[in-house]
């Protein structure tokens, strides 16, 4: 039986050099066993499609041609593979690809070289990675207002007062990552509104519209996307401009103004940033409180946490690698949640990470950071892309502001479910509930 232990524990999407891994383009990849492209345009989309996910058709993909299979996604041949034993073999510590950061780019049309392997690309993948690290570090204080202001908001409601949990953290999501990507400008709230127009038409197809082929059915959807998608550019664009002649330096497009980058591919990065952190960052802070309120054993061991590495004092950077509990919570809603909209969920035959075993259809849907306490597991989950490492540096935002969020919000209040609108956690969610997921909070004593 083939090891299928990566279904298990991840969103396929981001299985950064675990499942998508790109060769140089021949009708099949490398002489590896697999399928030919059943379209010349959209290679084995339409296969993809019929088997209703990405994650059912990879499963049929290597029962069919074994641990390492072949397809083609669009014009790209891509190489998935199956088992730990194959993934171990083909870890490359000095290069690594994003591939949710790939296909995203694929999707919007931008064809920058993000999972090539030539100098430029990798250059320009230390640029963006870089980006992001030094945007954290200069605006950190920002992203702690921001969070306050949040937390602040909810403490004024009545206890009895039902939060819409996905709304309010999708602005968080949005605030931050515009004004952090962006600059100052966009603490104006017209202008994260307009952004949000574009966002939200944007990902409603993203994941959808071309996975299903609907899209190009529909001539009105499509001018509609690609109005979006054009204002959104030419923003972004605007404000490349601006920021060349700004003596403050400080936010991610500044720092890919000062590198070698032309000003479309500048362009190109901040839509790819802002669009991939922006979904990442609400959905991680969406899954982690949905959690948290459900189980007041794991929001006291937080409280506890915080209490003994900050106490009285807000968290800062150097402090969030001692959050060790912290970082468990996070990893664990990595594990058992979905971040993206196009993403496996749940593992279909048995499988094993280390010493744990994965039993078909069980252990994926049960919340427990306590799981990650060992460091074996935490190594499982580093070689698979997650847990912030370099592979995904939209994720590495991610739990930045989701630890901030966790050591402002626990420290203050409890989190509460609503017992008749419990959420469970299906094999059909895809990045949010169907619904908007309501809590309440509560002071604590």
């Amino acid at each position: 039986m083939l090891d299928f232990a990566i279904f298990a524990v991840t969103f396929v999407i981001v299985l950064v050099g675990a499942v998508l891994y790109l060769y140089p383009s021949s009708r099949r990849a490398s002489g590896i066993p697999g399928l030919n492209p059943t379209d010349e345009k959209d290679g084995n989309l339409q296969d993809i499609v019929g088997r209703g996910s990405l994650h059912e058709f990879l499963v049929s993909l290597h029962q069919e041609f074994g641990p390492v299979a072949s397809f083609w996604f669009g014009s790209r041949p891509v190489v998935s593979l199956g088992s730990l034993q194959q993934l171990r073999q083909h870890i490359n510590p000095n290069h690594s690809t994003d591939s949710f950061e790939t296909m995203l780019k694929s999707l919007l049309g931008y064809h920058s070289g993000g999972g090539g392997a030539s100098t430029d690309s990798i250059i320009r993948k230390k640029v963006y990675q870089g980006a992001i690290d030094t945007t954290l570090k200069n605006n950190f204080p920002l992203v702690l207002k921001l969070v306050d202001e949040l937390v602040g908001k909810w403490k004024s409601f009545p206890e009895d007062q039902h939060t819409p949990l996905c709304a309010h953290q999708l602005v968080l999501a949005m605030k931050t990552i515009t004004q952090l990507a962006l600059g100052e400008s966009f603490s104006e709230d017209a202008r994260v509104i307009a952004f949000r127009k574009n966002h939200d038409v944007i990902w409603s197809e993203i994941g959808k519209g071309y996975m299903d082929g609907s899209l190009e059915k529909s001539t009105s959807r499509k001018g509609h996307y690609e109005k979006a998608l054009s204002e959104m550019e030419s923003t972004l664009l605007s404000v490349v401009k601006e920021r060349k002649s700004q003596r403050n330096k400080s936010v991610f497009v500044d720092s890919l103004i000062q590198s070698t980058l032309t000003e479309r591919q500048i362009m190109e990065d901040c839509m790819v940033f802002m669009l991939a952190g922006c979904a990442i960052t609400a959905n991680l802070c969406i899954w982690a409180l949905h959690f948290l309120s459900t189980s007041e054993e794991v929001q006291d061991r937080l409280y506890k946490e915080f209490e003994e590495v900050l106490g009285s004092s807000p968290v800062s950077l150097e402090k969030i690698p001692q959050l060790r509990y912290c970082q468990q919570v996070l990893n664990e809603t990595l594990r058992t949640a979905k971040l993206t909209p196009i993403a496996a969920r749940l593992q279909e035959v048995e499988g094993k990470v280390d010493q744990h075993l994965i039993p078909k259809e069980g252990e994926s849907n049960v919340f427990d950071p306590d799981r990650f306490e060992e460091e074996s597991v935490k190594k499982s989950f580093h070689l698979l892309g997650f847990s912030g490492s370099q592979t995904c540096p939209e994720l590495r935002f991610a739990y930045t502001v989701a630890t901030v969020l966790l050591s402002v919000l626990v420290r203050q209040l409890k989190l509460h479910r609503l017992k008749d609108t419990l959420m469970e956690v299906r094999s059909e969610l895809v990045s949010t509930p169907r619904d908007e997921t309501w809590i309440t909070f509560s002071l604590r004593n």
